[in-house]
């Protein structure tokens, strides 16, 4: 008898078990894999673009349609239930119900505190494939290494451009004259000299972009060209690090086989090359009241290009003179 009730708890565990496992989320395997390439390509670049590149930390929170997944997050909320560890994640991962937009591309403070990247599935963000979406991760993961600097953002405040805002929704709302004409013109102007300097290796083209650099600097208030000069800094490069990431990775990187056997798997040549022509469209085409805060992209990543021309150590400055790029072309 004390066999047979025994046997029946064991049965029932089982079955509760089982029962749970099912009804348990888990990431799909193709989210798994993509996640993997991203840690493994991150860890085996290091230090080798960014200072510090190794040890700012890769939280993510990956956004399904039903839940969010966090991964690598060292402060878990206490919305967030564990599913276990995952070996090649590296990480235990948690779930919770889903918050934010399924097509979310962001990082800031989204869980515990935490710089954190906030990532849709590629498929549902403007990434759209598996190695496009990898080195957009990277891009976001350059937003933790900024954020990862000491007084970060006690010298962000200090630019004074939040006017009591404590969300820092205003990095996004700033109300930049982006259709005051004669800024408009001149944006033309700055784009058109920019593009002249990136497609040749003139001294005189990059002179004349600098010039019409400080004439536009002219005819900003103080605070408009300070959150210029930021969001050129801070999105602009991060820009520019998604193509130097992969860059990088076509020459030094091997993916996974599993990576690699994805249906919609491209090369990483492939994805530099993406980005590359895509910072040139975008310059081919800006029009400052159309595309706004999105204008600061291309033009602060066709900087970050034209500074490892005119100025090869000027990474080494980038985060010890935060907030304007102008300042590496002048002082070596």
């Amino acid at each position: 008898m004390i066999r047979i009730t025994v046997a029946l708890i064991f049965i029932l565990l089982f079955a509760i078990t089982n029962a749970f496992s099912q009804h348990q989320p888990a990431l799909r395997e193709v989210d798994r894999v993509r996640l993997v390439e991203a840690f493994r390509l991150s860890d085996q670049l290091g230090d080798e673009l960014w200072a510090g590149w190794s040890k700012a930390p890769l939280a993510v929170l990956l956004v399904t349609s039903e839940k969010e997944f966090l991964i690598r997050h060292p402060q878990p909320s206490k919305d967030f239930t564990s599913i276990g560890y995952d070996t090649k994640l590296k990480s235990e991962i948690f779930y919770r119900d889903r918050k934010f937009a399924t097509n979310l591309l962001a990082t800031f403070p989204a869980v515990g505190g935490i710089s954190t990247v906030v990532i849709g599935q590629a498929e549902n963000t403007d990434s759209k494939t598996s190695t496009p979406w990898v080195i957009t991760l990277m891009h976001e993961h350059f937003h933790q290494l900024q954020d990862a600097q000491p007084n970060f953002f006690k010298d962000t405040e200090a630019l004074n451009l939040s006017r009591g805002d404590q969300t820092g929704m205003w990095m996004l709302n700033y109300p930049f004259p982006y259709e005051t004409p004669e800024v408009s013109r001149q944006f033309s102007v700055l784009v058109r000299l920019l593009l002249e300097a990136m497609q040749t290796k003139s001294n005189d083209k990059l002179s004349a972009y600098l010039a019409a650099r400080d004439t536009l600097k002219k005819m900003l208030t103080a605070d408009d060209y300070r959150y210029f000069s930021f969001q050129l800094w801070k999105e602009g490069i991060a820009r520019y690090t998604e193509y130097r990431v992969a860059q990088w990775a076509a020459a030094n990187y091997r993916p996974t086989r599993e990576f690699r056997n994805l249906k919609d798997f491209t090369t990483f040549s492939a994805a530099a090359d993406q980005v590359h022509n895509g910072i040139v469209h975008e310059l081919s085409t800006l029009k400052l009241e159309d595309y706004k805060r999105v204008a600061f992209y291309p033009i602060g990543a066709a900087e970050g290009l034209l500074l490892d021309r005119a100025n090869p150590n000027w990474r080494i400055r980038y985060f010890a003179e935060k907030f304007d790029n102008s300042l590496y072309f002048t002082r070596k």
